[in-house]
């Protein structure tokens, strides 16, 4: 049953990661009085794109080439090393804090690095963009994360998602550590209001200009490996700060109801994402540090309220 769990856990991520893309798409376009397209739009996508030739500029060289496949399989990695459906498992190797939001930095480091290596003026811009918010970003999910650490005792966020509820005294510095998170997580998946997901105008592009000169297999692997992040820090957000619902064994009726909860939860955020990127704009770029500045604030805040 261990290894069966393993299995789910590993092709999870992948597997379900272009259906939350599409579901937000699939709001977005409710909420705009259009009918928009299936939510599995996204796999036909990437199965379109698989099939596609490429054009590689002459001026690459293995970063280019190799970026999408590193990218892609650090996803994997993280996605299989962070508690989705249980909290019993002793991941000692990847589980910890510090390895999962350094491994996501790894994934961010080839990406700025690809956007610049072919000399294009869009992959620069991009790159520095990213590179920029990354930075800033980065103290804030550390801050994060460090709270629900100090309030549950461990690194390991197996143990954190096991003994982080029920911890009514300190409710509010979760609180507060979600909200500090859930800025961040706009930053590093590339939403509203830090970059818009669905334009490729030089003004406003972060995420789009590092991948523009990808096609086919390698564009694929770089979208892929967008909507696995976005899904890595659903989880995250979901079972570290509100792990209610997460299977306490290995039975099976446990595990299936722990994926229908860990859907619902994942529906939500995707619901809210969507009102977001519906209701307002893209904000200037020089306001985005700001933004992230008051997430730091957030999380100083809620690792004050636990001493």
């Amino acid at each position: 049953m261990t290894i069966f769990i393993w299995t789910i856990q590993f092709i999870f991520i992948p597997v379900v990661s272009p259906l939350c893309v599409g579901i937000i798409k699939k709001i977005k376009a409710r909420l705009q009085n259009r009918e928009g397209a299936s939510i599995f739009q996204p796999y036909k996508d990437l199965w379109k794109l698989l099939h596609k030739d490429e054009v590689i500029s002459r001026d690459a060289s293995w970063i280019f080439s190799s970026a999408p496949f590193i990218i892609f399989s650090v996803t994997i990695v993280v996605g299989a090393s962070i508690p989705i459906f249980e909290p019993f498992f002793n991941n000692t190797l990847t589980g910890d804090m510090l390895i999962i939001v350094y491994a996501l930095a790894i994934g961010t480091f080839f990406l700025a690095l690809s956007g610049m290596d072919t000399g294009s003026a869009f992959g620069g811009l991009g790159s520095s963009r990213e590179m920029t918010l990354s930075a800033l970003a980065e103290g804030g999910l550390i801050f994060s994360l460090l709270t629900v650490a100090l309030i549950s005792g461990t690194t390991n966020l197996f143990a954190i998602s096991s003994s982080i509820f029920g911890q009514g005294q300190h409710f509010l510095s979760v609180l507060l550590a979600f909200s500090g998170f859930f800025i961040v997580l706009l930053a590093e998946t590339a939403r509203f209001p830090y970059d818009n997901p669905d334009t490729h105008l030089e003004l406003t592009m972060i995420h789009e200009a590092m991948i523009l000169e990808y096609s086919g297999k390698r564009l694929a692997l770089m979208e892929w490996a967008s909507a696995n992040k976005l899904l890595i820090f659903f989880a995250l957000g979901a079972n570290l700060f509100f792990p209610s619902g997460l299977a306490q064994n290995a039975y099976a009726d446990a595990i299936i109801l722990c994926i229908v909860i860990f859907m619902v939860k994942i529906f939500i955020f995707c619901l809210v994402i969507a009102l977001i990127e519906s209701s307002m704009a893209k904000f200037r770029f020089f306001r985005l540090p700001d933004l992230l500045l008051i997430s730091f604030i957030l999380n100083v805040v809620a690792i004050g309220l636990i001493y």
